[in-house]
Protein backbone atom coordinates (compact mmCIF):
# COMPACT_ATOMS: atom_id res chain seq x y z
CA UNK A 1 0.00 0.00 0.00
CA UNK A 2 1.28 3.30 -0.93
CA UNK A 3 0.23 6.87 1.12
CA UNK A 4 0.95 10.28 0.06
CA UNK A 5 1.31 13.35 2.68
CA UNK A 6 0.63 16.43 2.01
CA UNK A 7 1.58 20.05 3.53
CA UNK A 8 1.96 23.49 2.62
CA UNK A 9 -1.09 24.56 1.32
CA UNK A 10 -2.56 28.06 2.97
CA UNK A 11 -3.92 31.69 2.10
CA UNK A 12 -1.70 33.81 0.54
CA UNK A 13 -2.01 37.37 -1.12
CA UNK A 14 -1.12 37.89 -4.73
CA UNK A 15 2.64 37.85 -5.53
CA UNK A 16 3.56 35.55 -2.91
CA UNK A 17 4.58 32.27 -2.57
CA UNK A 18 4.29 28.66 -0.82
CA UNK A 19 6.15 25.26 -1.14
CA UNK A 20 3.81 22.25 -1.63
CA UNK A 21 5.42 18.87 -0.42
CA UNK A 22 4.16 15.37 -0.98
CA UNK A 23 6.00 12.57 1.24
CA UNK A 24 5.45 8.78 -0.46
CA UNK A 25 5.77 5.98 2.46
CA UNK A 26 4.64 2.36 1.79
CA UNK A 27 6.04 -1.03 0.44
CA UNK A 28 8.11 -0.73 -2.13
CA UNK A 29 7.87 0.08 -5.40
CA UNK A 30 9.41 1.85 -8.48
CA UNK A 31 8.59 5.29 -9.55
CA UNK A 32 7.83 6.22 -12.77
CA UNK A 33 6.40 10.09 -12.00
CA UNK A 34 5.71 12.05 -9.64
CA UNK A 35 3.57 15.05 -9.52
CA UNK A 36 0.99 17.89 -9.41
CA UNK A 37 -2.52 18.31 -10.25
CA UNK A 38 -5.01 21.06 -9.34
CA UNK A 39 -8.56 21.44 -9.04
CA UNK A 40 -11.04 24.57 -8.76
CA UNK A 41 -14.41 24.08 -7.72
CA UNK A 42 -16.43 22.93 -10.81
CA UNK A 43 -14.05 22.37 -12.95
CA UNK A 44 -11.35 19.37 -14.28
CA UNK A 45 -8.61 18.10 -12.60
CA UNK A 46 -5.65 20.12 -14.51
CA UNK A 47 -1.92 18.48 -14.44
CA UNK A 48 0.21 21.73 -13.22
CA UNK A 49 3.75 20.08 -13.01
CA UNK A 50 5.17 16.84 -13.78
CA UNK A 51 8.35 15.23 -12.80
CA UNK A 52 9.27 11.52 -14.50
CA UNK A 53 11.98 9.74 -13.43
CA UNK A 54 13.35 9.65 -17.07
CA UNK A 55 12.55 12.26 -19.44
CA UNK A 56 11.46 15.97 -19.60
CA UNK A 57 10.00 17.84 -16.40
CA UNK A 58 6.63 19.44 -17.61
CA UNK A 59 4.55 21.97 -16.55
CA UNK A 60 1.00 23.84 -17.57
CA UNK A 61 1.66 26.46 -19.68
CA UNK A 62 0.07 29.16 -16.72
CA UNK A 63 2.82 28.25 -14.84
CA UNK A 64 6.14 28.05 -16.52
CA UNK A 65 8.62 30.38 -15.56
CA UNK A 66 6.62 30.52 -11.60
CA UNK A 67 6.76 27.05 -10.65
CA UNK A 68 9.21 24.46 -9.65
CA UNK A 69 8.90 21.15 -9.41
CA UNK A 70 11.58 18.78 -7.51
CA UNK A 71 12.19 15.62 -5.99
CA UNK A 72 14.53 14.51 -3.01
CA UNK A 73 13.70 10.67 -2.70
CA UNK A 74 9.91 10.11 -2.28
CA UNK A 75 8.95 13.78 -1.67
CA UNK A 76 8.17 15.94 -4.47
CA UNK A 77 8.05 19.57 -3.98
CA UNK A 78 6.27 22.55 -5.77
CA UNK A 79 7.62 25.64 -5.46
CA UNK A 80 5.58 27.87 -6.17
CA UNK A 81 6.14 32.06 -6.72
CA UNK A 82 3.98 34.84 -7.83
CA UNK A 83 1.27 33.25 -7.37
CA UNK A 84 -2.19 34.91 -8.67
CA UNK A 85 -6.11 34.16 -8.10
CA UNK A 86 -6.09 32.04 -11.32
CA UNK A 87 -3.88 29.47 -9.28
CA UNK A 88 -6.66 29.35 -6.03
CA UNK A 89 -7.28 25.24 -5.96
CA UNK A 90 -6.91 22.28 -4.06
CA UNK A 91 -3.42 21.21 -5.15
CA UNK A 92 -3.29 17.02 -5.31
CA UNK A 93 -0.05 14.96 -5.28
CA UNK A 94 0.39 11.48 -7.17
CA UNK A 95 2.65 9.18 -7.77
CA UNK A 96 2.82 7.08 -10.66
CA UNK A 97 4.40 3.33 -10.01
CA UNK A 98 2.40 0.31 -11.36
CA UNK A 99 -0.75 2.18 -10.99
CA UNK A 100 -1.46 5.83 -9.96
CA UNK A 101 -2.21 6.86 -6.46
CA UNK A 102 -3.52 9.96 -5.29
CA UNK A 103 -3.75 12.52 -1.82
CA UNK A 104 -6.34 13.91 -0.72
CA UNK A 105 -5.30 17.26 -1.92
CA UNK A 106 -4.31 20.81 -0.05
CA UNK A 107 -5.72 24.07 -0.59
CA UNK A 108 -4.02 26.77 -1.81
CA UNK A 109 -6.17 30.16 -1.77
CA UNK A 110 -4.31 33.56 -3.28
CA UNK A 111 -6.13 36.20 -2.33
CA UNK A 112 -5.91 40.23 -1.37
Amino acid sequence: QVQLTESGGGLVQPGGSLRLSCSVSGNEFIINAMGWFRQAPGEQRTLVAMLPTVGDVKYMDSVKGRFTISRQNDTVYLQMNDLKPDDTAAYICYVATFRVYWGEGTQVTVSS
